[in-house]
């Protein structure tokens, strides 16, 4: 057993846990701990940790035992959203103890009626704490060790090796890690471990002692090996790598983390993976990769909105279905139900700004800042019609053009282009990217007493500006080009053009380049009342979500199943992103063996002459092509629509299933082995 100093957080006088005014802490559900009624504004580290919780109120350490301390100020304080609070910590943050962390202004917490009764508790009381000592009722000063933590030893971990074990729990990656864990030979056999993308990597007392049988027996286990050049007992887990490596440390503690092994192993395996001669074809994984990564701590939300969007267009199109039509499309319960589903689409420049911040190592939050500026409604009410003081204000008067692209609006007197950005991620993600080395250039230039202010505020104009200046204008540039090109091959030949877009449309969707298809469609429909590309594009996004279905058909791997399966109702309601991003791209080959359902299911529209008459799209947009009273169109539509369906999901099912994926893909051992990429890591 070992003993922890845990400190006062802040100056006061210190009481028992049950006289604080609050059932939660004094009946000690939270666990065991103290209270103190504070007289100090500045606020310490009780204990040496990572912080695994910071909220406006409360943050919480984790020990290299694992002992989780929280520190709560004041009661009911989470209502004041953080207002008294100002913190100098972030999760991840390794802090030691009597550090400063924060400052509290207790007369704000006092003026709103509240207790400022500060309290300190272990949350994980009962698996951790074999016996807490403190020294009640007395001042104490902020930093002075009011009591002693004795952490309970760290009992002999044992795992069964059957394969069920790690079924029918509550947390299957807790169970998996403690098998592991005894596959390895135990706690006491662990000297580090490290991940990568698809493995755990631990670094062994003595690797004999290892039980690889038992260890490939366990259910969410896809592989293990000794790398003996590494010095390495690799655990093969694929996606969920990250949640079961958690577990591991969380389990083991601390004093086997080593995150600067961990970082150079993703980042290597991932060159090693991705990385390829031709510079052009490397730079496009590089893209690619940087998409995909900052895409997925999205995907479930952008599920989720895909398919609650579907649901409502089942449910609000009261001619095409009046038995379970229920929802006004003109109600409020509609638009508020919609928001909820579009918003996270919509404000994609700030999810994936965050996202890819964090990824790039630029500041997620000046990205993020960039990003919310890119949707701003006065920003984007510069190019349309918008409400002033009652008054309409038409928008900037064009400039001119460059190259075919109007040039909307001015900068300083330069002239330049807005597009919509909304729905966008190309843009925010090279923000992204630059970000890093102009907000590292300007913290070596900007002396320490200014640089909170003047670095994030520098960075936002000039990331911005560039964006502004050279992005938008040249995705528009490109988008038109591709727009010009694909309305010349519609009135060139329909199969054609069937073929030639079903197969590359979710090209340009990667680069955010489809959005000047889009009036083309809004055009055809305008003067016509159907589209021909629109039922083109139809079908490359089913084409997408029956890759996805290949992938969670094929796959062994749970987490995969998972993300797969959303993948693919998503896309069936219309929008692909989950299954692009979190399948599909991320795993090349499905990509362009889905693309190819695409063009069949194109080439078919072609040849039969199908119309669309509505926007709508994918298996949910079926009642797009039913054929309106007064509306051409071919008598047979609806059936050629679903015979064309039928057609793209079966081809793209196939060739994913059979050409495009095998678990393999998550799985680098051998071409790592093989490449010995990883010698630098060895030992550390």
């Amino acid at each position: 057993m070992t003993n922890i100093k845990i400190l006062a957080p802040l100056a006061g006088q210190l009481i028992p846990l049950t006289e604080v005014k609050d059932p939660i802490f004094s009946k000690k559900t939270m666990g065991e701990g103290f209270g103190i009624k504070p007289t100090g504004h500045r606020i310490l580290a009780p204990v040496t940790g990572e912080v695994i919780a910071l909220q406006g109120h409360a943050f919480g350490l984790r020990t290299s035992d694992g002992l989780e301390v929280l520190t709560h100020v004041g009661l009911e304080t989470v209502s004041l959203a953080g207002k008294p609070f100002s913190w100098t910590i972030k999760l991840g943050d390794h802090v030691t103890a009597g550090n400063q962390v924060g400052t509290v202004d207790l007369k704000q917490i006092s003026a709103a009626n509240l207790s400022t009764t500060t309290i300190v508790v272990i949350t994980n009381t009962a698996e951790k704490l074999a016996k807490l000592e403190i020294n009640n009722y007395r001042i104490v000063t902020t930093g002075e060790t009011v009591a002693v933590a004795t952490v309970k030893a760290s009992p002999k971990i044992t795992g069964s090796t059957d394969k069920k074990s790690t079924k029918g729990s509550a947390n299957q990656y807790a169970n998996l890690a403690t098998d592991i864990i005894a596959g390895v030979g135990g706690g006491q056999n662990v000297d580090k471990v490290i991940h990568c993308i698809t493995r755990l990597r631990f670094y062994l007392k003595d690797h004999t002692a290892a039980d690889k049988s038992a260890l490939e027996k366990l259910t969410g286990v896809a592989g293990v090996n000794y790398a003996e050049s590494l010095g390495q007992y690799q655990v093969v887990i694929g996606p969920a790598v990250a949640d079961v490596y958690d577990e591991v440390v969380a389990q083991l503690g601390d004093s086997v983390v080593d995150n600067e092994a961990t970082h150079e192993a993703i980042a290597e395996t991932a060159a090693a993976n991705n990385s390829s001669k031709n510079p052009f074809v490397h730079a496009f994984q590089a893209i690619i990769g940087t998409i995909t990564g900052a895409m997925m701590p999205i995907i479930g939300l952008l599920a989720a909105g895909g398919m609650l969007n579907g649901f409502l267009s089942l449910v609000s199109n009261k001619a095409s279905f009046s038995a379970i039509y229920f929802i006004d499309p003109a109600s409020s319960t509609f638009t508020i139900l919609q928001s909820m589903a579009m918003a996270p689409f919509y404000f994609l420049p700030i999810l994936v700004g965050f996202s890819a911040a964090q990824q790039l190592k630029s500041d997620p939050f000046v990205v993020a800042a960039i990003g919310a500026f890119l949707i701003k409604p006065e920003f984007i009410n510069l190019t349309n019609p918008h409400v002033v003081d009652n008054q309409i204000v038409q928008p900037v008067k064009t400039l001119g053009s460059l190259f075919g692209v109007s040039l909307n609006a001015s900068f300083f007197g330069l002239p330049i282009n807005i597009p919509s950005y909304a729905y966008s991620i190309f843009p925010i993600i090279f923000a992204a990217w630059l970000a890093r080395p102009v907000g590292n250039w300007l913290k070596k230039k900007i002396p320490l007493v200014l640089r909170s202010i003047f670095q994030p505020l520098l960075t936002l104009f000039i990331v911005g500006s560039v964006v502004l200046i050279i992005v938008g204008p040249a995705i528009t540039l490109t988008s038109q080009g591709i727009s010009t090109i694909v309305n010349w091959l519609l009135h060139l030949n329909y199969p054609l053009s069937g073929l030639i877009i079903g197969g590359l449309y979710q090209a340009l969707v990667i680069f955010g380049l489809h959005w000047m298809v889009v009036p083309l469609i809004a055009n055809e429909i305008a003067q016509t009342g159907h589209s021909t590309l629109n039922a083109i594009v139809n079908f490359t996004m089913i084409a997408q979500g029956a890759g996805a279905l290949a992938v969670w058909a094929k796959t062994k791997i749970p987490s995969l199943k998972g993300l797969a399966g959303a993948g693919f109702l998503s896309a069936m309601a219309g929008i692909t992103e989950p299954a692009m991003y979190g399948i599909n791209l991320k795993y090349g080959r499905v990509f362009w063996m889905a693309n190819i359902g695409g063009a069949v299911g194109g080439l078919i529209a072609g040849l039969f002459n199908l119309n669309m008459y509505g926007f709508t799209g994918s298996l949910i947009g079926f009642p797009s092509f039913a054929v309106p009273k007064g509306q051409e169109g071919i008598a047979n539509n609806m059936l050629i629509f679903w015979l064309a369906s039928a057609a793209t999901i079966v081809v793209s099912f196939a060739m994913v299933y059979f050409f495009g994926f095998k678990d393999s893909d998550t799985n680098e051992i051998k071409s790592v082995e093989k490449k010995n990429a990883f010698k630098d890591a060895v030992g550390k």
